[in-house]
């Protein structure tokens, strides 16, 4: 008879992981498992969410929330609310949720309020830093869930500290979950998807840089964008990186770093940012030319989760905008420091990785079949 799953996404990387599980659904189990896909429109810019469906070949949502932005309460309480309806209509066997976000967070409370199963990919993962919101969404979700997929053995290390335990026998329950190291979702995309991504390399062209000579920088958690110091100080950073070794900058701008980039940085290093010739900011770009500017970095700055991972799939040195990290593996290896929004930590991260330096890049994310091997564990 099957299954039908309900796959909750609503920011943009919760729609990259998605589209590797709608995929193998698509390819190796149509026969036997149904998803309805429901998009709660955490992000709703066209540049940030839309314009993914039709590049990644994601079914459109049969469920669109339009939640857009808000505070964190009043926005998770409207997704809750909204999904806790189509769960009602829909009757899964499982709700599928990806990550952290509010989002993660509202599919986790409405399924669990009403006895649906949680399946939960990426779980385990942590920072220890429970002054993220992500932090809270993650650990929340991980204990309501029926189903722990992490994707690295840190995760189901974190996971066993916790309490859960990795010898449960099913009929898997949420008061007797299943824990899986299945490798990471994003592998499976990284290895799909970079041969697609050799057709968006005319992005480099647009941009004016060559493979190799560029620095990719990408920011947009709170905790920077939103506090003027963090904000000035990474940029200021920035700035000393372009004119002390002359090398180019590009910086995909999420919308809100945009907009808090007029409101807090000083005007002098707003102008110096905003007109310097090495420095090339630009709208969100898809996840392909993303692909494409990942793989033709010299190294990549973020304070991004996602974007750590795919430096490390494509064996580029990162530095890391955050005090700490939930991909601890990444700097275990010594191929990403942790500098926070310290400059200085920044440019002697930036003049390790300029030296002679090894990195080895070890297979521990998986072997690319992430997706397969948890929809094989769901239909058993």
């Amino acid at each position: 008879m099957g299954i039908k799953l309900i796959t909750i996404i609503g920011a943009r990387p919760q729609i990259i992981k998605a589209s590797a599980l709608s995929r193998a659904i698509r390819t190796r189990f149509a026969h036997q498992i149904t998803e309805v896909l429901v998009h709660t429109g955490q992000h709703y810019d066209e540049n940030m969410s839309g314009v993914f469906f039709d590049e990644l070949a994601i079914p459109q949502p049969t469920y669109n929330l339009g939640v857009g932005s808000g505070n964190h309460g009043e926005q998770t309480g409207r997704m809750i609310k909204g999904i806790e309806e189509i769960v009602l209509t829909e009757r899964p066997d499982f709700i599928v949720l990806y990550g952290d976000t509010n989002s993660t967070l509202a599919g986790a409370i409405a399924a669990s309020k009403v006895y649906v199963p949680i399946v939960h990919i990426e779980a385990g993962l942590r920072s220890y830093n429970k002054t993220m919101p992500e932090e809270i969404n993650r650990v929340l979700t991980d204990h309501v869930s029926t189903y722990l997929f992490s994707p690295t053995q840190t995760g189901v290390n974190n996971l066993i500290r916790e309490g859960f335990r990795t010898d449960n026998q099913p009929p898997y329950t949420i008061d007797n979950p299943g824990v899986f190291n299945v490798g990471d979702i994003m592998y499976d995309n990284t290895l799909y998807f970079a041969g697609l991504a050799k057709q968006k390399t005319y992005i480099l062209e647009r941009l004016g840089v060559q493979p190799e000579t560029y620095v990719l920088v990408t920011l947009h958690r709170n905790a920077n964008t939103d506090d003027a110091s963090r904000l000035n100080s990474i940029f200021d950073a920035l700035l000393i990186l372009v004119e002390k070794y002359r090398i180019n900058l590009v910086m995909p701008l999420h919308p809100r770093t945009l907009k808090q980039m007029s409101a807090l940085l000083s005007p002098e290093l707003h102008q110096s940012i905003s007109t310097h010739p090495a420095i090339q900011l630009c709208p969100p770009v898809s996840y392909l030319e993303m692909i494409v500017l990942e793989q033709h970095a010299k190294l990549i700055i973020t304070d991004s989760g996602g974007v750590q991972k795919e430096a490390y799939f494509f064996k580029k040195p990162c530095i890391i905008l955050r005090a700490e990290t939930e991909w601890v593996e990444i700097v275990d290896q010594g191929a990403a420091v942790l500098c926070d929004a310290d400059p200085n930590q920044i440019l002697q991260a930036f003049q390790f990785f300029e030296g002679p330096t090894s990195i080895t890049f070890n297979p521990i994310y998986g072997e690319g079949d992430a997706a397969a091997q948890l929809l094989n564990l769901l239909i058993l």
